[in-house]
């Protein structure tokens, strides 16, 4: 058996579909953000239009300093599990902040968020006997390999579609275990869930509720609670999830609820019980930004303002923004390889770094780049950004598809 051959294989059937990706060797400058040293091709500085540091706060010196102290106080390494070598105090303080953050009684901390997602919906239909799990059909791959742990009976509803959803918790008994799973911002569309209507049907069939604030932990909200604290609505869900990588700025994701389901996760889950605990110099960061983000509200009006304003500068070029409510910005490509045409002359020709969104990302078709604006692209950016991309789109957009 040639096992090298299959794996080249594999790779060459994602080259022909032109899927292929190439990491962008970045190093992010410290203070001066959006800005990045730029170790590929290109000009040596880039701005950074993709990232999912939303409000920048990976490089707000209170978040530095916060993880440097922690550093210099504790070393760089937790030393192990939570179960064998401690809980090292910064992660009580921080799932304090977060569980205070989201008005529920306990949270626990994850080394990601795709391993809070994974490990606690697997964990919670297990513990639940007989449970049949409901999934948006655009959830993210963290929750349906969750769903796919747990070896719970499934049912797939289709997006944002509470009818669809009732009619699949209607057929069930009335008696019979359920959770409902879905997320309040889906990243690559930027639409917002029904909330509120999911709610009221989990009241009504008997449901729990599993709620991914991930892409609007931090940005909604008067203290940064997500879309749930923004609309009233986090005392109805039974669990909520976040990350602390995106709006937060640094690594690790999370679990909010009452305190026999955190205590219950905290027992059962092997992606918590088996995984080193976050280092104190993220703990530290993080707990930094949390706090910090509590109390500055400003920065979120700010960003959204931003989003905003670019969404208007590209339709008025002529651009095809997609529908979003959201601080996500997608423009339709649909093609792989004029997306990636795109990118590469807007990183080598304009200093500006946009990575396509392809296929199993998003479906087939419907190719995309996702352009998300901080608070710091200030106008003179966004002047510079709208007139490269419109430049790019008019050279790449009547040119026949070519193999990367």
């Amino acid at each position: 058996m040639n096992y090298e051959r299959l794996f080249e294989q594999a790779v060459a059937n994602v080259r022909r579909e032109n899927r292929y990706r190439v990491f962008a060797d970045l190093e992010r400058i410290a203070g001066k953000f959006p800005y990045a040293r730029n170790h590929g091709p290109g000009p040596d500085q880039v701005v950074v239009w993709c990232s999912n540091d939303y409000l920048g706060q990976g490089q707000n010196t209170v978040v530095i300093n916060g993880a440097v102290d922690a550093l210099r106080r504790m070393g760089a390494g937790s030393g192990g599990t939570r179960n064998i070598s401690g809980t090292h105090h910064l992660l009580v303080e921080l799932e304090r902040e977060l569980a205070d953050l989201h008005g529920k009684q306990a949270s626990l901390v994850f080394t990601s968020g795709y391993v809070s997602n994974s490990a606690t919906l697997s964990t919670v239909a297990k513990l639940v006997k007989d449970c049949v799990i409901f999934s948006d059909e655009l959830n993210h791959a963290s929750m349906i390999d969750g769903i796919r742990q747990s070896g719970a009976e499934k049912r797939i509803f289709r997006h944002n579609d509470t009818a669809d959803l009732e009619a699949l918790l209607k057929a069930q008994p009335l008696d019979r275990p359920k959770l409902i799973a879905f997320e309040s911002v889906y990243s690559m569309d930027g639409d917002i869930s029904p909330i509120a209507e999911i709610c009221d049907l989990a009241d009504r069939y008997g449901a729990m509720t599993y709620l991914d604030e991930v892409h609007a932990v931090g940005l909604y909200g008067p203290r940064g609670g997500g879309v749930s604290e923004r609309e009233g609505l986090a005392d109805r869900l039974t669990v909520i999830e976040g990350t602390l990588a995106k709006a937060f700025g640094c690594l690790g994701g999370y679990i909010t609820g009452s305190n026999a389901m955190i205590d219950a996760v905290r027992s059962h889950a092997s992606g918590f019980i088996f995984t080193t605990s976050l280092p104190p110099a993220v703990a530290g960061g993080a707990l930094a930004s949390v706090r910090y983000l509590k109390q500055h509200d400003e920065l979120r009006q700010r960003h959204r303002e931003r989003s905003s304003r670019l969404k208007t500068l590209l339709r008025d070029a002529g651009l095809p923004v997609m529908p979003s409510e959201t601080h996500i910005v997608p423009l339709l490509v649909g093609c792989p390889s004029r997306a990636r045409q795109m990118t590469d002359l807007l990183m080598r020709q304009h200093g500006i770094y946009v990575q396509p969104i392809n296929y199993p990302t998003v479906p087939r078709g419907t190719e995309r780049l996702r352009i998300t604006p901080s608070p710091f692209h200030d106008d003179g950016l966004m002047a510079a950004f709208v007139a490269a991309i419109t430049d790019v789109w008019s050279r790449v957009a009547g040119e026949q598809p070519q193999a990367a």
